[in-house]
């Protein structure tokens, strides 16, 4: 039978990362038996190890209910069980996102967040650091039925008044897309959860697999946390169409608004024409079927705006009663391979390009920091083996000139330091400048103050004031950011050299840094709440105005987000700038102070000079040898990483 196609790419993938972590970890593991290593050195390998080993692929789920977004699910990720493991049955069964991941460390369960928590101007992703704030359903993974009975709750309604409903965005009296329904005593139903986590330990979802299942289109624009976060990040997005109903009017908004939009994003974006199943009729021969089939996928095509082959039609209900019963006939019917697939040749390698990108770069540059050292020791042995072995035959006054050299070396060197810690001191006043740009307490001030201008804002145009002045002021402090940088750079290119010239010491150029990428996600960002905001224009109520606020305090938590991460990367490239010079100073240091001995020791003891060049010609081919390994280290860490695209289709196919 044709096995899962996704499934086997995704744990292909996930095994050539273990691959390339033991590899990384035997680089560590070397430097630390070679005393190569160092604090900052360790906290950068650790730092990539957390980072392969946190690895997520993250894939969403977005449709109107009832169009079997959770038996898709079922189908492609979780058909081993033998059953349905999310629920599935007719109206709506997903009330609110519900992210399904495994954290190692804690036991299976389910985090609901009390939908009450939307009264608030709190996001979902703030309230992720605060446990307390949600409701843990333990998970019974060896019992099938309490796995279904645990989460049905996440499908779980209560009624409300309207006033209450509307305080939460949920219901708008006067939009005609309303789906909620009002009953006779004048409630309506609403989700009881605003978001859900489940913590299950799948295998897929123990490698690094995060599934988030959307409770229908008329939460993508109440949610703000879907429009910001959780869609755009997501590596793949599968929308869903069904064949009985369609494209429908709030499809083409959704996929047009939030989905299809941004051309960066379109890789990864895939719609599924699913129940096709309704479409096979004995009347009709299997030919006048596909006509039938490939008519709707042209039409869906066509309302959409994408191409044909990006319309995949399929039958999640049929491809996971033909996978539980293994009947490989009515799983190619389903349609259901051509997805999975599509899925992992566009999927698996994506993520894996970024993946392979950013290791290949950190590797590149700790192999260059440690092969520096290398060097630079081997130059000082070397060194050192000239002079002694110039002393051969020599007389005591020679030997004490040679000694008197060294340490007027060694004098000129210290008076060098001296500079360096000036340059460390100017060092330190220019970062506080530059953190001062990014300072996270101003930001936080600001977003607070535009908070309070909007909601005192009378018209619109107060509105969109407050965030123009918001967004221009956040890209203005980065953009200074950037000028800080460069001139930090500057001036470290200025010591670098000064120290090649006096000192001999290896001149390596500041790795650049660029601040472009927070400039794109601030406009990204401005562009999405410009899009809102103009939906909203026309008619901003109370319950818009509402919403409106909402959006702008997640997208303010995500701007916060790009500022942490900012800081985070400039932080870590200021320690590798300084790093080398630092390394390279203590080496110098070092072999001056070994130097001074030497000599020192052959001054008084002129019968150990034989005895310490053997030494010096010992450490000579020690250190040659610590060059070859590291240089076969580097390989094997290269060979994990050219593989990278090869490795997992051959061992899916296996």
């Amino acid at each position: 039978m044709a096995h899962d196609d996704l499934v086997a790419h995704f744990e292909a993938y996930s095994a050539w990362r273990s691959d390339l972590s033991d590899n990384i970890g035997d680089f560590r593991n070397w430097l630390n038996e070679q005393e190569l290593n160092d604090g900052q050195t360790d906290l950068r390998i650790q730092h990539l190890l957390d980072r392969l080993h946190d690895d997520k692929l993250n894939v969403a789920f977005v449709a109107e209910f009832s169009r079997g977004k959770s038996e898709l699910i079922n189908a492609i990720f979780f058909s081993g069980y033998g059953q349905r493991l999310l629920p599935s049955s007719a109206g709506r069964t997903t009330m609110c996102p519900t992210e399904l991941m495994y954290e190692e460390g804690r036991e299976p369960c389910i985090q609901l967040l009390p939908i009450e928590t939307r009264g608030t101007d709190t996001t979902t992703t703030e309230y992720k650091r605060y446990l307390d704030e949600w409701k843990i359903v333990p998970l019974d993974v060896e019992s099938s039925d309490a796995m279904v009975d645990a989460l049905l709750q996440v499908s779980q309604t209560k009624r409300v008044g309207i006033e209450e409903a509307t305080r939460y965005g949920l219901y708008h009296q006067d939009d005609e897309d309303n789906v909620v329904a009002v009953h006779e005593d004048g409630t309506v139903d609403i989700p009881c959860w605003r978001h859900a986590i489940i913590n299950f330990p799948h295998p897929l979802l123990k490698q690094g697999l995060v599934i988030l299942d959307t409770p229908g289109l008329n939460a993508i624009g109440t949610e703000p946390e879907l429009t910001l976060n959780l869609l755009p990040n997501a590596h793949a997005v599968l929308f869903i169409l069904a064949a009985d109903t369609g494209v429908t009017k709030s499809d083409i908004e959704v996929w047009r608004t939030h989905i299809g939009s941004q051309p960066s994003h379109r890789k990864g974006r895939m719609v599924v024409l699913n129940k096709i199943d309704g479409l096979w009729d004995g009347l009709k021969s299997d030919e006048e079927i596909d006509r039938e089939i490939d008519k709707q996928v042209s039409a869906s095509a066509s309302l959409l705006g994408v191409g044909d082959a990006s319309v995949f039609p399929v039958s999640a209900q049929k491809g996971l009663l033909a996978k539980i019963n293994r009947d490989e006939a009515l799983l190619t019917k389903s349609r259901l391979p051509a997805l999975e697939k599509s899925l992992s040749e566009e999927l698996i390698p994506s993520k894996q390009e970024i993946v392979r990108d950013s290791t290949r770069c950190e590797i590149e540059n700790l192999e260059g920091s440690i092969r520096s050292i290398l060097d630079a020791r081997l130059s000082g042995v070397r060194e050192q083996l000239d002079e002694l072995l110039g002393l051969r035959g020599k007389n005591e006054d020679v030997i004490e000139h040679m000694m008197d050299k060294v340490k007027r070396d060694k004098n000129d060197f210290e008076r060098g330091l001296q500079r360096f810690q000036a340059l460390r001191s100017v060092f330190s006043q220019q970062t506080n400048i530059l953190f001062a740009h990014l300072g996270m307490d101003a930001l936080k001030t600001e977003v607070k103050r535009t908070r309070v201008t909007m909601v005192e804002a009378k018209f619109t145009r107060g509105m969109r004031d407050a965030m123009t002045k918001f967004f221009r002021d956040a890209n203005e402090n980065i953009s200074k950011s950037a000028r800080q940088i460069e001139e930090i750079k500057g001036m470290m290119e200025a010591m670098y050299k000064k120290f090649n010239e006096e000192h001999g010491l290896g001149q390596a150029a500041p790795a650049p840094f660029s601040t472009l990428k927070y400039h794109k996600e601030i406009a990204r960002l401005e562009k999405a709440y410009n899009e809102h905001f103009n939906t909203v224009l026309n008619m901003l109520t109370h319950e818009k105005f509402s919403i409106t606020t909402k959006f702008f305090e997640t997208l303010a938590s995500r701007v916060v987000q790009v500022y942490e991460i900012a800081n985070q990367d400039v932080e870590n490239w200021l320690k590798a700038i300084m790093a080398p010079m630092e390394t390279q100073v203590r080496e110098h240091q070092l072999q001056l102070r070994r130097r001074l001995e030497s000599i020192k020791r052959i001054h008084k003891a002129t019968d150990t000079l034989e005895d310490r060049i053997a030494e010096l010609q010992h450490m000579e081919n020690g250190i040659i040898k610590q060059q070859r390994d590291l240089g076969l280290l580097r390989q094997h860490i290269a060979n994990s990483l050219s593989i990278a695209s090869e490795r997992p289709l051959a061992a899916a196919n296996a």
